[in-house]
């Protein structure tokens, strides 16, 4: 089945927390935390880690989100985890991952499986989609 929703950031909170040993590279890397809310197919929120290798001026950069869900999923009420990445030269997205994370879920989305992808319009509205299957 294909559940779709859009999202809004809450919140985005850098932290402090740096890869040791310090190593300089091309991409200064960081860490945040972010609160999103969801609405449509898709309603409820969720909590991320976000690590990022990323240039703020030029849009250049790779991330890795780990995000834990809590709400339902086309009327299924629960929690589960789900990871996504993906490249940008600036003005694309490139290299994209997106996977339920197995053995992640709760409640009616217990045994929830398989993977979606994010896009973000032109007007900046953030779209989500969930390609998946509860058994």
């Amino acid at each position: 089945m294909r559940a779709t929703g859009t999202f809004t950031v809450k919140a985005f909170t850098p932290t402090e927390l740096k890869p040791e040993p310090d190593i300089t590279t091309g991409l200064p890397v960081g860490v945040a935390t972010l609160e999103k809310d969801y609405e449509g197919d898709i309603t409820g929120r969720s909590a991320t880690l976000f690590t990022a290798a990323f240039d703020q001026g030029t849009g250049v950069g790779t991330y890795v989100a780990m995000e834990s869900f809590e709400g339902t999923v086309h009327g299924r009420d629960g929690t589960f985890n789900f990871v996504h990445s993906a490249t940008t030269s600036g003005t694309d997205r490139t290299a994209e991952f997106f996977m339920i994370v197995p053995s992640s879920g709760t409640g009616e989305l217990t045994g929830i499986t398989g993977g979606g992808g994010m896009a973000v319009d032109a007007d900046g509205t953030h779209r989500i989609w969930f390609d998946y299957e509860v058994g």
